[in-house]
């Protein structure tokens, strides 16, 4: 549905839809992991941010997805083959 969706808070990397479920998804990617993994680049307060972009998407773009799900692809060059792994799911939904 989207790619590198922009506001001026932010940006989306990738909005996908799936069936009856919307995933927001972020991409991180690491030539080396001298500052950690491609998974540690994703903060709670990153998360935050990705919750209030998605916020602001179903706000201005029209959809009919009944479920949102947020996933992370986190893409590890540092090694001869690169390493891609997807996460679903990332956040928890606290109930607010």
């Amino acid at each position: 549905m989207a790619r590198n969706w922009r506001t001026r808070w932010g940006e989306i990397d990738l909005v996908v839809g799936k069936g009856d479920t919307l995933v927001f998804v972020e991409v991180k990617a690491r030539k080396n992991l001298s500052k950690g993994s491609p998974e540690e680049a994703l903060t709670p307060h990153k998360k935050k941010k990705l919750i209030k972009l998605a916020q602001a998407f179903l706000a201005t773009q029209k959809t009919e997805a009944s479920h949102f799900r947020f996933d992370l692809v986190a893409v590890d060059f540092s090694r001869t083959k690169p390493q891609i792994r997807h996460y679903q799911g990332i956040i928890e939904d606290d109930g607010s």
